[in-house]
């Protein structure tokens, strides 16, 4: 009978305060990713001092993890649509655990080049499995505005970390502590999966395990909803979920145009943070002042993805994240015209996040709407393990140019041309599933 599935009581019933709390689990889980990006950054000057390694080695050290991320994405993304969202989080936390801790007591460069891609492959893995557990505890209504909370996860944790990881190095710390820092922070968040995020009635109905109705009425009852009558009927091929899915003639042009817009948008994105220190620098201040400005570009991320959410849920999800977009060519383009001081540049850096990052958080919340169930996670991780990608291509691009003596208006020209080149792929994009 209509309206007694599972998918349905989630969908169009109302979001109790237990939902909420799965929600926020995940908004810490993805700020997770946010402290590990900066802790990095700010542990290498130490690293770099302590084992005496030249520039080269030291990109190695800083680019690692985001190996490790594309990897895991693109592979843990397909494993939690085999085994569930919940394991696969369990199972990433635990990596990245003993990785971030195994880093802080690493000897030598090689050693910590392991536990860094360790630690990456667990993020990766993770971000794909909690892009759609948040969208499958989510009702429809707020589904937009819970997916843009967890997206902004990211900037909040960079904010908290930065914040934690100056208190180590003012209280006499190293940055071994940085690393044991991050490894306490992941273990207490396994608790907090094990106890406040369920596995999702989404994809339970969909895989349909032995016990999956008891199961998913436990959850529902847990939520606030009534139970489940019966499990939706599937066909064999609904059951089964593969990388190659993706590609499949329903879902290839999908797959490869969203794939593209954030690859594209990602460079953009990562060539304003990535450059701010040099910048700082330029303008005749210490390099431990980008700290400060950085902060700004991660407040302005998490406002922006906050009013993206809010904003979705009036307007339309895609519409709203291609208006990010366009105006995020044109920030990006402004951020390239350099500033007279620090309070002018933290100002353009801050409202340069909050059109750059809240397109982020649409292009998130797309993943979870265009991909169906059996693949959400399989076609999230292979978007964001190739955007990844984007992501180390956007410094080294524009180091090129630099070299080749371009000035910072020109290159911030050519790298905003990446947030268009994204408007323009969802604009082509068609996208067969509802918001």
């Amino acid at each position: 009978m209509p309206g007694t599935t599972a998918k349905s009581r989630i969908e169009q019933g109302r979001m109790g305060r237990w939902q909420w709390l799965a929600v926020a689990i995940t908004v810490g889980l993805n700020g997770l990713d946010g402290f590990d990006v900066l802790s990095i950054s700010f542990a290498s000057p130490g690293i770099a001092k302590d084992w005496g390694v030249d520039q080269a080695t030291l990109g190695w050290v800083l680019s690692m993890e985001l190996l490790g991320m594309a990897i895991g994405s693109i592979l843990l993304g397909g494993v939690a649509d085999k085994i569930g969202r919940r394991p696969t989080i369990l199972g990433c936390l635990a990596a990245m655990a003993i990785g971030m801790w195994s880093a802080g007591q690493a000897g030598s460069v090689m050693v910590l080049l392991g536990w860094r891609l360790l630690t990456g492959l667990g993020i990766g893995g993770m971000l794909a499995a909690i892009n759609a557990a948040a969208a499958e505890v989510s009702n429809l209504r707020w589904r937009s505005l819970a997916m843009a909370l967890m997206v902004i996860g990211y900037p909040i944790g960079g904010v908290i970390g930065g914040l934690g990881v100056q208190a180590i190095y003012g209280s006499g710390g190293t940055w071994h502590d940085v690393f044991t820092m991050g490894a306490i922070a992941t273990a207490l968040c396994i608790p907090l999966v094990w106890f406040g995020l369920p596995e999702t009635t989404a994809w339970l109905d969909r895989k349909q395990p032995a016990g999956a109705l008891d199961r998913i009425n436990r959850t529902l009852k847990h939520f606030g909803h009534a139970a489940a009558d019966a499990l939706s009927e599937l066909s064999a091929d609904d059951q089964k979920g593969s990388l190659a899915d993706i590609f499949k003639p329903g879902l290839i042009g999908v797959t490869l145009l969203i794939t593209l817009a954030y690859f594209a948008h990602i460079t953009s994105f990562y060539f304003v943070l990535k450059w701010v220190p040099k910048i700082v620098v330029d303008l005749g201040f210490e390099p431990r002042a980008a700290a400060g400005v950085l902060t700004w570009a991660n407040v302005g991320g998490a406002s922006g993805g906050a009013v993206l959410g809010l904003l979705a849920t009036r307007i339309g999800l895609k519409r709203v994240t291609i208006g990010a977009l366009l105006i995020s060519v044109g920030v990006v383009v402004w951020f390239g015209q350099g500033a007279r001081d620090l309070t002018q540049l933290a100002t353009v850096v801050g409202i340069t996040g909050f059109f750059t990052n809240s397109a982020i958080v649409g292009l998130y919340s797309l993943f979870a709407i265009i991909f169906p169930t059996h693949v959400r996670a399989t076609g999230t991780g292979f978007a964001i393990g190739v955007g990844r990608g984007g992501a180390a291509l956007a410094p080294v691009l524009a180091g090129y140019l630099f070299q080749a003596g371009f000035a910072l208006s020109t290159v911030a020209m050519v790298m905003a041309c990446g947030s268009l080149v994204a408007a323009l792929a969802l604009i082509a994009l068609k996208e067969s599933r509802s918001v």
